[in-house]
């Protein structure tokens, strides 16, 4: 094993020596990363390494690619691979093909490389470091195949980026355990799933469902026997709550840190989105119960029972009873089946009467801090782990209707057509100009639709809604407002008609700066950059911020980030580096408030 102390002494030859074979073959990006010593933790090591190979040319990078074998490939079977490609393709079975999979995979092989120029690449020892399934290996093989080439040869290098990490962990006999155990409560909350959609292994946990109510029975006992929390319940909106009492003495009466995020779903969704900033916290409590240690101040980790709005249309209901919003007129809502909140919440167990009991006094609380999987691009293209969140957008969604005249395709003259469709679509290109006009603003179509359209009928109708977001309410209501005007003159011009209805509006939720600041810290502390950015996604911590300032901690997510998908994951290194964070975060308090 090798130590940061010995490559942060040690001279550019042997620096590079030491870590021959992280990269295949290209021993350069270790000669370029030697410059940025002294590193101070094994993150900062891992990022110098993946910035030489952002800052390096194309032609290098290409080459870098290009280094690496095909999987299964001709090398393998001459068994003149690396050292470490022989563990990892070993590790993941693919030296162990059927003659079906060898054929499947060479079949692959000749269309990847005949589309890209460049061998595929992926880390097959996978997020959690123990080897993918044949069949996934070969399920991404052929789900990539349809990626854009630009787009395909930056998925390599990060495949290249995590094969290297990887390799990094085993040279320093460094072992992510604390990311394992989130990454592994993860994988197996996951084995709780709706029927009709378990049959098929997908992933969908509505509210107060079979599924949902296994969820939180797990979450509890994991929160009680594994981790170490004072007390755990289940409230009377379903949410988990876990007490963690600080000192002295486990003082019940101490102000609280208030943490947590929701365990629902979306239909046919992932295993991170909510569920990671439940898992994190619970870490960081099982670390101090091990260690017998107390802080100066509670910590409340909430599992909230809702978020998603999936089964009633009632989005944040479980954080919302904490803010005291929640809506009693959501109990007569029926789902697909007919069956109303206010029966789902009576099989369950729960005690309706009890709802207006939960709403938390802010003046107990020092604030509530959230950590979430992006749900986007931007961490992941930009190969950083963690960002700290500006501001949670703000957002309002209209569905409207554009009325023309419905008429014969043939017979009537392009002059004198009344065509709603091509209307809408004029519109939808305007709002992406609109939506693009400025940072951080968002504007989206996301359904477009002729009703009883027929490919021989001029369309007369057609129905659309309008998403609009932003990291402040000025910025999203001069959007909505342009818009509107854009469709009024369109109409106008067009001989049209529409109808126009708002049907959610959200306040932005910029983060506390004090709250900001200590995330910033916290991931300071790593070695890592301070990155910012906004969340275009709400949150539990937008209907916190009405009661308490709040702020969240982003973590990077695979697959360009792709989140409410069956591809959404997140790699034990990266969990490792959260809970890290959240770590520093509550020493940051503890000392603040001994």
């Amino acid at each position: 094993m090798i130590t940061l102390a010995q490559l942060n002494a040690a001279a550019q030859a042997e620096f590079t020596q030491l870590l021959d074979g992280t990269y295949e073959h290209s021993p350069w990006i270790a000669a370029q990363a030697w410059e940025r010593r002294p590193f101070t933790s094994l993150a900062q090591l891992k990022l110098a390494l993946v910035d030489a190979v952002r800052q390096a040319p194309h032609e290098a990078q290409l080459a870098l690619i290009r280094a690496h074998p095909e999987l299964a490939g001709k090398a393998m079977v001459s068994k003149t691979l690396t050292a470490e490609s022989t563990h990892e393709q070993g590790k993941a079975g693919l030296s162990d093909c059927t003659p079906a999979e060898f054929a499947r995979i060479h079949q692959l092989n000749a269309g990847y490389n005949a589309r890209f120029g460049f061998p595929f690449i992926l880390a097959v020892r996978g997020p959690r470091g123990l080897g993918l399934a044949k069949p996934e290996i070969i399920a991404t093989f052929a789900r990539r195949l349809d990626n854009h080439p630009d787009f395909e040869l930056a998925e390599a290098l990060r495949n290249i980026h995590r094969i290297a990490e990887i390799r990094l962990n085993d040279k320093l006999g460094h072992s992510p355990d604390l990311g394992n155990q989130v990454w592994d409560w993860a994988e197996q909350l996951s084995a709780h799933s709706d029927a009709g959609y378990a049959e098929r292994g997908e992933l969908t946990v509505t509210y107060l469902t079979e599924a949902h109510q296994a969820c939180a029975r797990q979450l509890a006992q994991w929160m009680r026997d594994d981790c170490g929390f004072d007390e755990v319940s289940i409230d009377a909106v379903g949410n988990v709550v876990g007490l963690y009492h600080g000192s002295p003495s486990q003082d019940r009466q101490a102000r609280r840190l208030l943490t947590g995020s929701h365990y629902d779903t979306v239909r046919n969704g992932g295993k991170y989105d909510g569920r990671l900033g439940i898992f994190v916290p619970m870490a960081c409590v099982r670390e101090l119960q091990r260690q017998g240690r107390r802080l100066p101040f509670g910590i409340e980790v909430v599992g909230f029972a809702e978020e998603e709005g999936q089964r009633y249309k009632a989005t944040f209901l479980g954080s919302g009873a904490l803010t005291g919003h929640f809506d009693a007129a959501w109990l007569d809502q029926q789902d697909a089946g007919g069956i109303t909140m206010r029966e789902a919440m009576a099989q369950a167990g729960l005690r309706i009467d009890d709802i207006a009991k939960l709403q938390r006094d802010p003046a107990r609380y020092l604030g509530f801090v959230e950590v979430h999987i992006e749900q986007g691009p931007v961490l992941n293209a930009l190969d950083l782990p963690l960002g700290i969140v500006s501001s949670i957008n703000g957002s309002v969604r209209y569905v409207g209707e554009i009325i023309g005249m419905a008429s014969h395709a043939g017979t009537t003259p392009m002059p004198g057509r009344r065509d709603a469709a091509t209307a809408a679509a004029e519109l939808a290109l305007y709002i992406e100009k609109r939506g693009g006009s400025e940072e951080h603003l968002v504007a989206t179509v996301g359904m477009l639709e002729v009703p009883g359209g027929s490919i021989n009928v001029v369309p007369g109708r057609c129905k659309f809604s309008l998403d609009i977001r932003a990291t402040t309410n000025a910025v999203r209501d001069a959007c909505a407002a342009d818009i509107v005007h854009e469709l009024q003159a369109l109409c106008q011009r067009r001989g049209l008609h529409y109808r126009l209805e708002e049907t959610m509006r959200a306040a932005a939720a910029p983060s506390a700066p004090e709250w900001q600041q200590r995330w910033e810290r916290a991931v300071e502390s790593l070695g890592l950059p301070v990155f910012r950015l906004p969340s275009g996604a709400g949150h539990d911590a937008m209907k916190l911020h009405e009661i308490m300032p709040q702020a969240m901690l982003f973590v990077r997510g695979l697959n360009a980030g792709i989140s409410h998908n069956p591809l959404e994951a997140i790699t034990n290194d990266d969990a490792e580096l959260c809970v890290r964070a959240f770590q520093n975060l509550l020493d940051q308090l503890a000392t603040e408030f001994s």
